[in-house]
């Protein structure tokens, strides 16, 4: 009937099938984007477990959710991204609905915003995660790119991305990281987040910031920095949260949309039409996954155990960084990796070609994204040494 071409495969997804379907007892994935633990697990929080099993004995209804979800999501998002009293909350400026994780609340900010902006350009950052273009061209938009990653010095090219966004037309969207940069692990210091938003104001851009990562890069406070200065800058924001990363709840497909205006009365119109793309996309978001957060944010001693083992999670992928550059630093000297310690998060731009990263995987059974962009939780005590060996033979 359609008579379609194959469609290509999802660069990361496509990597993970491929992997799947290798047989070898050795192969190491370090593309797919899932935190795992020292045995190369991905895990269920202890957290999580709790929350569940408390959910279990006291669920009386699967009937649908309201199209904001989870009612409890909303206050303990915002107490997330803004600090718990902020003025912001206590003055209702912010209204947040649940989404089915963080790409539906990209997909649900992309048809509002197409909505609200019909003849905005939509801009990211070179590189950025491979879904956001395909997410909002799918919603009609132009999409352009500012720079942002320099490989010379394999840090944040600040000129260029000023630059830029000078190059932005009025009334124009702008994706931020709001940290732990997906792929580079570069993320922006306060100078600059305070150019942006200066910017930003000027030529009364919108900016919609990604939170995939809240807590994996410096903790739940200091990873907020950043969209502080646009909030201080007086921006109307859009802010993306996944809980997948930080709750290791990746499979319930929990995440939230929140919009911050400059008063109650806009913020109560403007997520009217969030709504209204909600209810278009699929109405009302899946329960289990929101009821977990809820049940964890607002349990006194459940969330304590939560922020423990979300510390535990990010001093791993931490460690992991620093024996990955002392490992590499003694088999070779031709490449000084010491620019993935000052890299945040989950991934790192390693700095190996697509040739390398092709032959790793034919020789070694080493699965990388092609642009060399490395899954860092996916590096064990176990796997570090074949790793730091089949990467020192293709340099």
């Amino acid at each position: 009937m359609f008579h379609l071409d194959l469609a290509p495969a999802d660069p990361i997804l496509g990597l993970t099938e491929t992997f799947n379907a290798d047989t070898h007892p050795d192969k190491i994935n370090l593309g797919v984007g899932v935190y795992q633990d020292a045995n190369g697990r991905t895990p269920v929080l202890a957290a999580v477990k709790q929350a569940e099993t408390l959910l279990l004995e006291t669920e009386t209804s699967k009937g649908y959710l309201p199209i904001p979800g989870v009612p409890e999501i909303a206050s303990y998002t915002q107490e997330l991204l803004f600090g718990e009293q902020h003025a912001i909350i206590e003055q209702a400026r912010a209204k947040t609905a649940q989404t089915p994780g963080g790409t539906g609340a990209l997909r649900v900010a992309a048809d509002f915003l197409k909505r609200a902006k019909p003849n905005a350009t939509l801009w990211l950052s070179d590189p950025s995660w491979t879904n956001h273009h395909t997410i909002f061209q799918a919603a009609g938009f132009s999409v352009q790119s500012y720079r942002y990653y320099d490989k010379i010095s394999q840090g944040l090219d600040a000129e260029g991305l000023v630059a830029d966004l000078e190059r932005t037309s009025k009334g124009d969207i702008v994706i931020l990281h709001g940290c732990c940069h997906n792929p580079s692990g570069i993320d922006l210091n306060k100078e600059a987040w305070e150019t942006i938003a200066s910017q930003a104001k000027v030529k009364e851009l919108v900016c919609l910031v990604d939170f995939a990562y809240q807590g994996f890069g410096d903790g739940l406070e200091k990873d907020r920095e950043g969209l502080h200065v646009l909030l201080d800058a007086g921006l109307a924001v859009l802010v993306a949260s996944s809980f997948s990363k930080n709750f290791g709840l990746y499979n319930e497909r929990v995440g939230a949309i929140t919009i911050v205006e400059e008063t109650e009365n806009d913020a109560t119109n403007t997520f009217s039409h969030i709504q209204a793309a909600i209810r278009a996309i699929y109405s009302s978001p899946p329960a289990h996954g929101g009821n977990v957060v809820a049940t964890i944010l607002g349990n006194a001693s459940l969330r304590d155990l939560w922020i423990k083992e979300l510390g535990e999670m990010r001093t791993r992928i931490s460690t992991m960084r620093q024996a990955f550059v002392q490992q590499m630093a003694v088999r070779q000297q031709v490449v000084d990796f010491d620019f993935i310690n000052h890299q945040k998060g989950m991934f790192s731009f390693s700095g190996l070609t697509q040739e390398q990263v092709l032959k790793l995987r034919e020789d070694n059974h080493i699965y990388i994204v092609g642009s060399g962009r490395i899954n860092v939780a996916g590096i064990t005590p176990s796997n570090i040494e074949p790793l730091c060996d089949a990467v020192a033979r293709v340099l």
